[in-house]
């Protein structure tokens, strides 16, 4: 399984992504589900994967393929003109592959299924964020729909839902992250560290700065057992329920 999140803030988008995959309780594996494209100083786009994993493999190498080499296609993800025909290209494709996974007959529902968030900038739009379904149409994110997950959404969804602001600095919501995905982890032990984190600085149209977030790192390690603190703390402070006798 996966846990991927993507912000859309005011200052800009930020990403963060598990890197967990498992086939079985006793196979678990390392591996990357956020890939980036940029051409400096014109654009940057993000892509994080979950589902078969066959299958998202497949959608990241035929993008990045498509986008080094001369074809007689439409314009490959470093020539489309604005964030809206990306997505539709990752939709497009990502319904390629899993049309030519499946045996003949076999749905999108199958076990070849997957879903990405794509996001980034092109110069001349405003940074976005794409959730790409396995039929391959896709939604905008929204004022009213501010960020998207793929996976295992449900554990890290409430804190997300309470605390997101969209004036929050890069750093707040970094920490929002590392909370949402905190409680993932905790609660599903197909969700896993490290974690890969991206911020993109709206206009900037540079992600030089990519880390990863390992199990032992001080920062996540604070933020983990401070949350538990926090709300072990702040359970005590609630009235508690009067029992009828």
């Amino acid at each position: 399984m996966t846990y991927c999140v993507g912000l859309r803030l005011n200052k800009g988008l930020v990403f963060m992504s598990d890197t967990r995959t498992n086939a079985g309780v006793d196979n678990f594996s390392v591996t990357k589900k956020m890939f980036t494209w940029d051409v400096p100083g014109e654009r940057v786009i993000t892509l994080m994967t979950a589902g078969n994993l066959a299958t998202t493999q497949a959608l990241v190498s035929l993008l990045d393929e498509r986008s080094k080499i001369v074809t007689e296609r439409s314009p490959t993800i470093l020539e489309q003109p604005t964030m809206f025909q990306v997505a539709r290209l990752v939709g497009a494709t990502l319904k390629e592959v899993i049309h030519d996974s499946r045996p003949s007959g076999q749905q999108s529902s199958s076990k070849f299924k997957a879903s990405v968030i794509v996001g980034g900038q092109i110069k001349g739009g405003a940074p976005t964020l794409f959730l790409v379904y396995p039929e391959g149409n896709f939604i905008e994110i929204t004022d009213d729909n501010p960020f998207f997950q793929i996976g295992e959404a449900k554990y890290g969804k409430p804190i997300l839902v309470r605390a997101y602001d969209p004036d929050l600095s890069f750093e707040d919501a970094v920490k929002l992250l590392m909370v949402s995905f905190d409680s993932t982890i905790k609660a599903n032990l197909s969700v896993g560290l490290p974690l890969d984190l991206q911020v993109y600085t709206k206009d900037s149209f540079d992600v030089s700065d990519r880390p990863r977030i390992e199990a032992d790192d001080a920062y996540y390690q604070t933020v983990s057992s401070g949350w538990g603190d926090a709300l072990r703390n702040a359970l005590t402070q609630l009235p508690s329920y009067k029992m009828k006798v």
